[in-house]
């Protein structure tokens, strides 16, 4: 993420007319060791105050497809740098697992020390519920060369031994990477991920075989238009 593309609006900025926009945001097309990949990216619509969002996650292992997610949201901007959003998340459903639909509600925003904070609460149709909180720093060396960490953390409020999902903390995800940008808007880049199960879902995963822990390199594309 970049404070150009996402940074949320301020309210105090009111105008009779918003000047409406639509945005494209490739945050992360890469390619992974294993044979991996993943696509996180969104689309906006709208102006200062108010904006519909579209945000998709897509992840590849072994060349299957791991998990896959899109997010239908509407965005108000509630204080200086933060903005609510309200809508729906959908879970595709994959081989060997089940489709979820969510209903959705989340904060994201600059934090002091400019981290820019993503988090959301979940609800399911069956009475689920999960809890997701995304932080990520971007790190200028140069004009041109960025450093950015990143961490997700999910938390579920029940077991789902059909999407393999445990109660409590069930995973974390953190990157490190080195990005080049020739223009703001095109980004190519290095980095390393590391993604770990904790509890019951580390457990689902161990009886069917699967690692519950893994570093990988990466090499993809930041972009926006």
């Amino acid at each position: 993420m970049s404070n150009l593309e996402h940074a949320p609006n301020q309210p105090d900025h009111v105008m009779d007319h918003e000047v409406l926009l639509t945005k494209v945001i490739i945050d992360q097309l890469e390619v992974r060791e294993h044979d991996g990949s993943a696509l996180e990216g969104s689309l906006w619509f709208g102006g200062d105050l108010n904006k519909l969002w579209l945000k998709t996650e897509v992840e590849r292992e072994n060349g299957e497809t791991e998990n896959a997610e899109l997010q239908a949201l509407y965005s108000r901007a509630v204080a200086p740098y933060w903005d609510l959003q309200l809508g729906l998340r959908h879970d595709f459903k994959l081989e060997g697992g089940d489709s979820r639909n969510w209903a959705a509600i989340g904060l994201n925003g600059l934090a002091p020390y400019f981290f820019e904070v993503d988090s959301a609460l979940f609800l399911g149709e069956d009475g689920d519920s999960a809890l997701r909180l995304e932080a990520e720093y971007e790190l200028l060396l140069t004009q041109q060369w960025i450093l950015s960490p990143e961490i997700e953390i999910n938390f579920y409020g029940q077991n789902d031994p059909g999407t393999n999902t445990g109660s409590g903390l069930s995973d974390i995800e953190a990157g490190l990477r080195l990005r080049y940008e020739f223009t703001p808007q095109f980004a190519p880049y290095i980095g390393v991920n590391y993604e770990k199960k904790f509890g019951n879902t580390a457990n689902f995963l161990r009886v069917e075989g699967e690692v519950i822990s893994e570093t990988t390199w990466v090499i993809g594309l930041h972009a926006w238009l």
